[in-house]
């Protein structure tokens, strides 16, 4: 079982990193007392649920409670069953002020400070200075951008950056209504409609009949060269960005024959590309009649 405990200022962006945690498949608890992440590792184990991927948030919001965090990682990193990280995330003084500005949110030691967010961040750092000092992973993000700072997270713990975003590949059909889920939708009615051969008209873009019809003529070859161009040029940026899942809609009239072709070829090649490719029919059981 994998534990990574993400901690450091307040301000710097931990709840950013764990979105990205989330995205790529750990289970995230956020400002959880130290003392309880142990008895969380156990019921995960002694429930069998499945669970081996888990990144906790630990911070100066827990209060009087956080000073157990450096006993309570002691005691975890002693369980040879349990590989144990700790990703410390820093900014400056000022980017700290200036971000709690920007936002209008209360510092943790707001209170305790009386609003003077100069002592909270330097009392701050005092007390976190120990997990800094043992942490495995270290990001300071003055002078990054929240897409920046995910993508740095992502080279941490993917093997590939674009591991984290899953792509949803589906077919529609317009009489049915556009599909509103989509961030990239192409409409291939442009192409001859196999529903007007007989032998196809009750077969799908899943039989090879339909398929092999469908992109026979030069201008469906075309049409799925430049949108391939076009998709393998944007997932990159897209990846970059921070997305972590991207849907592309392909419709046609009835979402039986084109649409399906093009989201089958379109699968096929993106997962021949080591993406992680979903993909949905949505009115292929409708009614065949157009």
């Amino acid at each position: 079982m994998q534990l990574l405990i993400i901690t450091g200022m307040s301000g710097s962006g931990k709840s950013c990193v764990m979105d990205v945690m989330e995205d790529i498949g750990y289970y995230c608890i956020d400002n959880i007392p130290p003392k309880l992440i142990s008895r969380f590792v156990d019921i995960c184990r002694k429930t069998d649920s499945g669970i081996n991927k888990i990144a906790v948030a630990v911070d100066i919001r827990t209060g009087d409670m956080f000073a157990e965090i450096f006993r309570s990682w002691q005691y975890l990193k002693s369980d040879e069953k349990l590989e144990v990280k700790v990703i410390f995330i820093e900014a400056s003084d000022e980017v700290i002020i200036k971000r709690y500005k920007e936002t209008r949110r209360r510092h943790p030691l707001d209170e305790k400070f009386s609003g003077n967010l100069h002592k909270a961040i330097k009392y701050e750092r005092m007390q976190l200075s120990q997990l800094r000092e043992i942490s495995d992973y270290y990001i300071e993000t003055s002078e990054l951008s929240s897409g920046q700072l995910k993508e740095q997270v992502k080279e941490l713990f993917l093997n590939r950056s674009s591991d984290s975003l899953t792509i949803k590949v589906m077919s529609f059909g317009f009489k049915y209504g556009v599909s509103t889920e989509s961030d990239l939708v192409f409409d291939v009615r442009c192409l001859p409609n196999p529903y007007y051969i007989e032998e196809l008209r009750n077969h799908t873009g899943c039989d090879e009949c339909v398929r092999d019809y469908v992109m026979s003529f030069e201008q469906s070859q075309e049409l799925f060269r430049k949108l391939t161009d076009l998709i393998d040029y944007l997932i990159p940026l897209y990846v970059h960005e921070g997305k972590s899942q991207l849907v592309i809609a392909f419709g046609c009239t009835g979402g039986k024959h084109r649409s399906i072709t093009f989201a089958e070829l379109m699968s096929r090649h993106l997962t021949e590309n080591n993406y992680k490719v979903q993909k949905y029919h949505r009115d292929i059981t409708k009614d065949k009649r157009i």
